[in-house]
């Protein structure tokens, strides 16, 4: 982590599940983008697509299961959840693994990319719907969480080699999680 990530990360708070729900939604996104290409023969922008969808999903999962799956598992009675978020996450990995094995226009690329969103919805509802709101009304430090992910997140994107325009693009997402956190009463 650079100097200047690690101050932003320590000088600002971010809610942990507006930034996880700020990640679902740029995943999202980029689905809808695969979308519009999926009859496309611009096998480029495929790529280009499924590599970065590949990577967010990566970082995300990574950040849950170390972070916030171990610190929901503490706060929340209902285990089952998270044993389901977990066996969701390695059959997303396997998807993943396969796909950044492939080349856009391989045999069952769409089809797996497809299967993919679909998995990756299914879950994003499980969690957004049933998990999250347990966990707030556990009354874990939400905004300490987030920081730690923010940091995990930050080393995981210079690890991974992605670009300065994806670490602006994520801080601002960082941002926009931090404005929609409630600023309550003796929490600041």
């Amino acid at each position: 982590m650079t100097q200047k990530q690690h101050s932003r990360a320590k000088t600002s708070s971010v809610d942990a599940i507006a930034l996880l729900t700020e990640d679902h939604k740029k995943v999202q996104k980029l689905f809808q983008e695969f979308e519009k290409l999926s009859d496309a023969d611009d096998m480029e922008s495929k790529q280009a697509l499924v590599e970065m969808i590949c990577a967010e999903l990566t970082i995300h999962a990574t950040i849950e299961e170390e972070i916030f799956y171990p610190a929901a598992r503490q706060a929340v009675e209902n285990e089952d959840l998270l044993d389901e978020a977990e066996v969701e996450h390695a059959t997303a990995k396997e998807l993943v693994a396969q796909l950044e094995t492939m080349q856009a226009g391989d045999d069952l690329y769409d089809a797996k990319v497809t299967v993919l969103n679909e998995y990756i919805d299914h879950h994003v509802k499980e969690e957004q719907n049933q998990l999250f709101p347990q966990v707030k009304k556990a009354k874990l430090d939400l905004e300490a969480l987030g920081e730690k992910m923010l940091e995990r997140k930050q080393e995981l994107q210079e690890e991974m080699g992605l670009s300065e325009k994806d670490a602006v693009e994520d801080d601002e997402e960082a941002a926009t999680a931090r404005r929609r956190t409630p600023v309550r009463a003796g929490k600041r």
